[in-house]
């Protein structure tokens, strides 16, 4: 669906790990569109279409809203929990009184685990070189 700029959306921003969701919701029939393509094309895996469709089952609002999302980083199950989180964002803008539903199932809160990164004279994060005596 091409939208244009015109058109009144909800705008919310989803990070979890590396990856970072910018998500916008339009009044319509529940259509999802991620990076140009639709929800059943970009995520092969059914658990991931269902996190992206958690914020509604939560606020009761299943085929209300289209959902448009651009997300970069990471790799698909961080990209599934950062386009709940900005939808979840995005749903607050639309009506506040969705946020104890959203904040009791959690959906509010970013997930900030990360990959640790490499230091210098180390293999990995923390896993340094075997010991020798000799």
């Amino acid at each position: 669906m091409n939208y244009q700029s015109a058109k009144p959306y909800f705008y919310g921003t989803g990070r979890r790990k590396s990856s970072i969701a910018r998500v916008r919701v339009y009044p319509g029939t529940g259509a999802i569109t991620i990076n140009g393509r639709d929800i059943d094309d970009y995520f092969g895996l059914d658990t991931l279409k269902l996190i992206v469709r958690q914020p509604f089952g939560a606020t009761a609002t299943e085929g209300k809203f289209d959902i448009v999302c651009t997300v970069v980083g990471g790799g698909v199950s961080g990209q599934a929990g950062a386009i709940r989180h900005g939808l979840s964002r995005a749903l607050l803008q639309a009506d506040e009184a969705f946020r104890p539903a959203l904040k009791k199932a959690g959906f509010l809160t970013r997930d900030p685990r990360m990959k640790e990164r490499k230091k210098y004279g180390l293999k990995a994060a923390r896993r340094a070189s075997q010991f020798s005596k000799r």
